[in-house]
């Protein structure tokens, strides 16, 4: 189960799931774009489901959980990629930028985490893979943002401790600058200017960060739990934002 899966990282999180043989329902609260996405890939009938659902309520997420497993089987990987932004200095940010923000990348952990958890404790096996960003070092101009990313890493070393003797992993992964719609909505001169501020040269893509989901989905991860791994080219060693 990916959250965000309609566009962006989140799409191609799932998209490359479902190519590396995982069934996958694909979970957005916009219906017209998530149907799109899901019919564009063209998977197998049995193999991709799309749950229209709201990450930050408890009964859609009920919902959603019920019908991937009558229609997919359980969920036993969960991948908490939906979130938002609403970048202002703090003296120009409103009540509303900040408490939606927050809402949004805090409260959808504890609500999908709660929906797919007893099941992976009954069957003592689980993944749950938490998106963060590399923002959470702190970014000017993401007060709101940078809070609420630090949160998720806080929430998934705890929920660690709590999941580690029943066979379920919680992993954080922090990206950085990414080929996403938002960024493709920056200014020319904006993207490369991001561009050069990554010690590696260029923007990360979707396909960097599935990678990285993939590896913590994967039993070769099994004894890793708790930790954060940045998928940023090496700009959480050396960047601040620009």
């Amino acid at each position: 189960m990916v959250t965000g899966a309609a566009q962006g990282l989140g799409h191609g999180v799932a998209q490359t799931l479902l190519r590396s043989g995982y069934a996958v329902a694909f979970v957005d609260k916009s219906s017209d774009m998530l149907d799109a996405a899901v019919q564009a890939l063209g998977a197998p009938a049995g193999q991709a489901l799309a749950c229209v659902a709201d990450v930050t309520d408890a009964k859609s997420m009920a919902h959603a959980v019920e019908a991937t497993a009558s229609t997919l089987g359980t969920v036993s990987v969960l991948v908490n990629n939906a979130g938002v932004s609403r970048d202002r200095l703090l003296l120009k940010m409103t009540d509303a930028d900040w408490d939606d923000v927050i809402h949004v990348n805090t409260r959808s952990l504890y609500v999908c985490c709660r929906a797919v958890l007893p099941a992976m404790m009954l069957q003592r096996h689980g993944r749950i893979i938490n998106i963060s960003s590399r923002a959470w070092l702190g970014n000017r101009g993401q007060t709101n943002y940078s809070a609420s990313k630090g949160a998720v890493i806080s929430f998934s070393r705890s929920l660690a401790l709590e999941t580690a003797d029943q066979g379920i992993t919680v992993n954080t992964i922090a990206p950085g600058i990414h080929d996403t719609p938002m960024f493709r909505q920056l200014r020319e001169s904006v993207q490369e200017s991001l561009a050069r501020s990554v010690p590696m040269g260029r923007v990360g893509t979707a396909q960097d960060v599935a990678a990285a989901v993939e590896f913590f989905a994967d039993e070769r991860s099994s004894y890793i739990t708790g930790q954060t791994l940045y998928v940023c080219g090496g700009r959480s060693l050396a960047g601040m934002s620009v």
